[in-house]
């Protein structure tokens, strides 16, 4: 199973990843993952609300886009989410294409 298909099968069952994003500021990520689709350059990215990050950025909470071709070391924790943070966009806010998978609104309780 490549990475795509694992983070699609995490958004659809709602579950944190945790994974090494190599960048400027590598380091690991846990990341509630919502949303796969293509930017304005064409690259495959991962739009999810950061819960911790072990970087040299120490980025705060909130929503981040990640590159999936720098994404190693995905892990599928135990740990689910309840659905979608607010400022969720399934479409991508129109800068978005593409969509690979995208998580649903959270059902009414």
């Amino acid at each position: 199973m490549d990475s795509l298909d694992t983070l699609c099968g995490a958004i659809l069952t709602r579950r944190v990843v945790s994974f090494w994003y190599g960048d400027a500021n590598s380091g690991i990520r846990v990341v509630e993952p919502h949303l796969i689709a293509s930017n304005e350059r064409d690259e495959l990215v991962l739009c999810g609300w950061l819960l911790r990050s072990e970087s040299a950025l120490n980025e705060r909470k909130g929503w981040h886009e990640y590159h999936v071709s720098k994404i190693t070391d995905l892990a599928v924790l135990k740990e689910r989410f309840g659905g979608p943070r607010p400022g969720y966009d399934a479409n991508g806010g129109g800068r978005l294409h593409d969509v690979q998978c995208a998580a649903k609104p959270a059902e009414p309780r």
